[in-house]
């Protein structure tokens, strides 16, 4: 059997580029940061409607993520039917019941506690918008060829950040909620087997009574999440 040829390494010039002079660098990083620091992970909705280019074009920014050999082993399910948002929400509620009522253990439960969450999640149906993402745990090719892909968790996880920074940077507001276990979200989406369920987002704008939880506000301070080592005079 001959062997399949491998694929010829092509470069292309930098395509774009966006980079700043220091002084402007600067200015841009802090400005991103005190921006990011004002995104909020929002229980309560609006009725307001969110158009679907919107989410379109946050999906599309996320799947623009680097991922681990290009595979880009992501899938994003856009869900705005309410019965559909209406099955989703009872599908986690129950998984949720189950794990508030033994299946997460006390330390789990305490932990959560300053978060103010429970079983009830009303808010799958009042976004306009629910998200979920799949994480491909290997490629389907040609005549039903599995593909491996590599940095499944770590490619899926940039994505998702980049989604999350978009529908932020879209005006809006977003929960990401993670039902355990996620395995129903595969038949109500219409999903194959290769795809795992990693994460809820309902998207919308937030109601006038939203809140967040206090604890949610406290943050690490720089010295306790960065290290740095700097070596020579810089």
């Amino acid at each position: 059997m001959p062997k399949t040829p491998k694929p010829a390494y092509h470069a292309l010039p930098l395509p774009d580029r966006v980079q700043l002079p220091a002084p402007a660098s600067l200015a841009a990083a802090q400005a991103f940061r005190d921006y990011m620091r004002k995104r909020h992970s929002v229980r309560d909705y609006a009725p307001t409607p969110v158009a679907r280019e919107v989410i379109e074009a946050c999906i599309a920014a996320a799947a623009s993520a680097p991922s681990g050999a290009n595979r880009q082993p992501w899938h994003f399910v856009a869900v705005a039917d309410p019965v559909l948002k209406a099955r989703i929400r009872a599908e986690a509620e129950a998984e949720e019941r189950a794990f508030y009522e033994g299946a997460a253990g006390d330390e789990w439960l305490t932990a959560l506690e300053p978060i103010g969450t429970g079983a009830e999640k009303p808010h799958l149906e009042a976004a306009p918008w629910l998200i979920v993402v799949f994480a491909q745990r290997y490629g389907i090719g040609p005549e039903g060829k599995r593909i491996k892909h590599y940095y499944v968790p770590e490619s899926v996880g940039i994505a998702v950040g980049v989604l999350i920074a978009a529908i932020h940077h879209a005006g809006l507001v977003c929960l990401e909620h993670t039902p355990s276990p996620m395995k129903f979200l595969n038949a109500a989406c219409g999903r194959p087997e290769n795809e795992k369920p990693v994460m809820i987002l309902p998207v919308g704008y937030p109601a006038p009574h939203a809140t967040v939880p206090a604890a949610a506000k406290i943050k690490k301070p720089p010295e306790e999440v960065l290290t740095v080592l700097q070596g020579g005079s810089g």
